[in-house]
């Protein structure tokens, strides 16, 4: 697989072992040589510039937020932004150039380090971006461990009344279960199917833990990567955890990168019929013990 093509199923930065479980060495290093991917510090790799981010950040005498600070802390995002994100302060006149300008209090420590906080910057971005964009922001930043889901309530809680809402959805159902946007993703187009209760990481006696799991109805969602399922040993695998699934009388539903990040309405459908199906069945009577 191309670097560019594995870092952006990635969240856009990986580590050395995240990006040869889709591509190889060589093309890593001619995807470096000609400035399509950055390595920013050891055993990094990502497709944002983020010295010409820093940059930008200078030029207007900001600090790097929203979707740019979440680049510099190194957090997997559904996709790149478009232009650098900077946070003025409030007496800011608007600078000229292709940026993403947001105007706010920033603190001592926030100019200072020339980027917001890591709360502030998971809140920032669910008050601004829909809420898959938000959600893949709150979930790098749990996974990270240096914020938990009661830092971020409390900071919802307290932001500004315009997006405070979507703040609060995102501080609510941030978790540091889902591994990457690919299953974040996937996550908010389950979740906004009528009548089921997915859970990330479900374990399924028998089969191990799933990416997503509605157990009354019996279904089983998978983000499935090439990372893990290009080799002879890891088709194998696939097929024995599968029939030990249908054997259990589960569906299983497998979905890629392209079909949830570029056709989400396809993959809703898909599990809305499933839904639908396994429902006037009444498989739930047979699912699995709570």
């Amino acid at each position: 697989m191309d670097p560019v093509v594995a870092l952006r199923e990635l969240g856009g930065v990986g580590t050395l072992q995240e990006v040869l479980g889709l591509t190889t060495r060589s093309q890593l290093a001619g995807a470096l040589a000609d400035g399509r991917l950055h390595k920013p510090r050891h055993n990094r790799y990502c497709l944002a510039d983020l010295e010409g981010t820093m940059r930008a950040v200078a030029r207007t005498g900001g600090t790097a937020s929203h979707l740019s600070a979440a680049q510099e802390f190194g957090w997997k995002l559904k996709h790149d932004p478009l232009r650098p994100c900077v946070t003025l302060p409030r007496s800011a006149r608007k600078p000229r150039g292709p940026y993403e300008l947001h105007w706010a209090d920033l603190s001592e420590r926030e100019l200072r380090r020339n980027v917001t906080s890591r709360t502030r910057t998971v809140i920032d971005c669910a008050r601004t971006y829909d809420f898959d964009v938000a959600l893949c922001v709150a979930d790098s930043a749990m996974r990270e461990g240096i914020i938990d889901r009661d830092d971020l309530l409390v900071a919802a809680a307290r932001s500004p009344r315009t997006g405070r809402a979507k703040a609060l959805r995102v501080a609510a159902e941030a978790s540091h279960l889902r591994a990457n946007p690919f299953e974040t993703c996937l996550y908010v187009i389950a979740a906004s199917v009528p009548g089921i209760d997915v859970v990330p990481q479900g374990h399924v006696p028998g089969v191990g833990f799933v990416d997503l799991l509605e157990r009354r109805l019996g279904i089983v969602m998978e983000a499935e990567s090439l990372e893990h399922h290009w080799t002879k040993a890891g088709l194998q695998r696939d097929v024995d955890r599968y029939t030990r699934a249908a054997r259990l009388g589960l569906v299983v539903l497998r979905f890629t990168w392209t079909e949830v990040m570029f056709r989400p309405d396809d993959v809703r459908a898909a599990i809305e019929d499933v839904v639908r199906w396994r429902t006037v069945q009444a498989v739930g009577r047979h699912g699995l013990a709570a």
